[in-house]
């Protein structure tokens, strides 16, 4: 079973509806009890990092997706929820993220226009089973401001937009995608589908 965290900033009925339409049960949860048992955890958001990790801290499910990731259990952080997964934002401040991968969060500079809207490109740099079926320069969509700029090589997808920015990331068994996969019709169906079948 999937469990869909709650941490009160998350876009997380479409979600759900997403992982239904591709046969996956799920639940929608912000009690670290409830989410303990889930085999898999999702971590949607929508928002600012900063108010997002202090709801993350103060509803007591950091040590809960800490553990999560470091059982060797897949987690999957969408949007704003895989910029959380990294080690520093500098959205509105300078704030600490989960740092379950080492990299930073930065701004779109003012050469594009932001936010980054619409459907946009990934390009495969690197193989994954969160990869399987997706098809080579698929659209897919994408509403956000800032971009990771990873420590690490842990980059599946690159996306063009003035630059080439990390779309997708994998470190063993924790993922992130930058785009919304609920709102990119068949290839964030499949994504969601392979995630589910990790």
């Amino acid at each position: 079973m999937i469990g869909i965290v709650d941490y009160h900033l998350n876009n997380l009925r479409s979600v759900q509806k997403a992982f239904e339409k591709v046969g996956v049960q799920s639940f929608i949860s912000d009690d670290p009890a409830e989410l303990q048992s889930a085999e898999k955890l999702v971590l949607p958001g929508v928002g600012a990092f900063g108010q997002a990790m202090e709801n993350i801290r103060a509803l007591g499910l950091q040590p809960l997706l800490l553990d999560h990731a470091a059982s060797g259990r897949p987690l999957l952080g969408i949007c704003l929820g895989m910029q959380l997964l990294f080690s520093k934002s500098y959205e509105l401040g300078a704030y600490d993220g989960l740092g379950i991968m080492r990299g930073s969060v930065k701004q779109f500079p003012d050469t594009v226009k932001v936010p980054h809207m619409g459907w946009n490109q990934i390009e495969k740099v690197k193989q994954s089973p969160l990869l399987k079926d997706v098809v080579e320069n698929s659209f897919v969509y994408f509403v956000h401001s800032y971009f990771v700029v990873p420590d690490d090589d842990v980059t599946l997808t690159q996306t063009e937009y003035g630059f080439r920015f990390t779309s997708i990331v994998q470190d063993q068994n924790v993922f992130g995608i930058q785009f919304h996969p609920e709102k990119s019709q068949t290839t964030g169906l499949q994504l969601l589908k392979n995630f589910a079948g990790l």
